[in-house]
């Protein structure tokens, strides 16, 4: 995505220049016969590339990054992801024996509750569904914990719920970064992409934090 990006801002800079150097040229695009700037957008394999306004390559690029289906897909599934995340989260506050545990669990949870939202916000704004359609099940997705786990986590406290509670936690943070990394060789659009890398740098950033918590 970022390299078809880089063409195109590349071929307007050169496009601008050879305008400036020859404007009365009989080949040249009708933008530029009538002073407007021109951009050489590249073709696909085995085709021509063509030339168009800078307004008209503005919304090429608009086009471009339309979402498609793996963006609109990690969006449905993170959101399932981050809301077990939350509901981890929610048995610290009276389960957890460590400060240090309690002060995690909040910050993730203050965190992954407003993505949430921004999630919600952008599937909404591109018309489509909250939820995927024929997902096989949630424990589907990498890190996520099975019913057993969360319900052997609701049973322990203390110590034991606290080194439960990270175990699972890592291996939480560890899929939705693999998640947000399959994005970004899929996705399409770059508020989509912008998401992962949210996710990517918090994440791990935690990961090392828990881990150090564990030993």
């Amino acid at each position: 995505m970022r390299f078809r990006r880089a063409s195109v801002i590349t071929a307007a800079v050169l496009a601008l220049a050879l305008a400036g150097c020859d404007s009365g040229s009989d080949d040249e695009p009708k933008a530029a016969r009538s002073g407007g700037p021109t951009v050489l957008v590249p073709g696909l394999p085995g085709e021509a590339n063509r030339t168009m306004s800078a307004e008209e390559a503005a919304g090429h690029r608009a086009q471009d990054d339309s979402p498609n289906t793996a963006d609109v897909t990690y969006a449905q599934m993170m959101i399932v992801h981050h809301a077990q995340a939350l509901e981890m989260t929610g048995l610290a506050p009276g389960r957890a024996g460590s400060a240090a545990v309690k002060g995690l669990a909040e910050r993730i949870a203050a965190a992954q509750s407003p993505e949430i939202e921004v999630m919600r916000d952008w599937l909404k704004t591109h018309g489509k569904p909250l939820e995927a359609q024929g997902h096989s099940g949630h424990t589907a997705m990498p890190g996520m914990a099975t019913a057993a786990q969360l319900a052997e986590l609701r049973g322990e406290k203390g110590k034991a719920f606290d080194k439960l509670f990270l175990t699972l936690m890592i291996a939480h943070h560890e899929g939705a970064i693999t998640m947000a990394t399959d994005l970004k060789s899929r996705g399409n659009n770059i508020q989509a992409e912008e998401m992962a890398d949210d996710v990517v740098a918090q994440q791990a950033s935690e990961i090392a934090r828990m881990r150090a918590m564990l030993r």
